[in-house]
């Protein structure tokens, strides 16, 4: 099993990397989480007769962009995107007329799955809880190959934060802030709030994404945010367009 960073951005693109999106392939299917501008490089990867599943944490515009895009992943079948109440009539909205091309429109089948809170077993075995953002905002614990990985963006740390993240193989968590502000209205998490995420779940690697563009706005402050994290919880790394776990 693999683990892809295609995005690791949030907000918007910049020379440090595309907004947010990452690929699973695991031997039930290709999991893509969340669908910004780095969705696309997903072409690169999809290469086996297995189903795709596209995991979307909210409907923020960075979480969604790459969307627009979407037919250029060349799908020889279809994808199934999921997400909370809601998505339908997003996808509607958004990515119709006048704004984009019709997702009816393109050369594969979309299919969409809206769920509630907890644990699901179709398609895939995985479990779902709201997390604390500005709007409705799902994280995700997938069990994949007798592994646990958990994805967790957009939030601040809380409960279900942590649930999602226990003993977890990889926990993929934002890190947008580099400081977090007095008033965290937003709901983001910053290099130390993950890393203390990570050590009270016990989880075996952390995986940091989804860095806002503003205040880490070159690689060198990535690693100086996975350095801070580090003193906290060690076995962290700052996720960069295109780097690579194997699992």
């Amino acid at each position: 099993m693999k683990i892809i960073f295609l995005g690791t951005n949030g907000w918007y693109d910049s020379a440090t990397g595309s907004t947010v999106s990452a690929l699973i392939d695991s031997k039930e299917a290709y999991i893509i989480l969340d669908a910004g501008f780095g969705l696309v490089k997903a072409r690169e990867y999809i290469k086996e007769d297995k189903p795709v599943y596209l995991f979307l944490t909210h409907f923020h515009l960075d979480h969604i962009c790459g969307l627009h895009a979407i037919s250029r992943l060349g799908l020889k079948k279809s994808i199934t995107i999921i997400s909370h109440k809601g998505l339908k009539r997003m996808l509607k909205n958004v990515f119709n007329h006048p704004y984009a091309m019709p997702l009816t429109d393109i050369n594969f089948k979309v299919k969409t799955l809206e769920v509630k809170e907890g644990q699901h077993a179709v398609p895939i075995k995985f479990d779902c809880l709201k997390l604390n953002h500005i709007d409705d905002t799902f994280g995700y614990r997938f069990y994949l190959e007798d592994k646990i990985i958990s994805y967790c963006s957009d939030t601040k740390p809380c409960e279900n934060d942590l649930k999602l993240a226990m003993g977890a193989d990889v926990l993929i968590h934002e890190c947008g802030y580099s400081i977090r502000p007095e008033n965290d209205f937003w709901g983001h998490t910053d290099p130390e709030q993950a890393g203390e995420v990570a050590k009270k779940a016990g989880v075996k690697k952390l995986c940091l994404t989804h860095f806002g563009p503003n205040a880490f706005d070159t690689k060198a402050k990535r690693l100086v945010g996975e350095k801070r994290a580090r003193k906290i919880f060690k076995n962290t790394i700052a996720a960069f367009d295109d780097t690579l776990i194997k699992l």
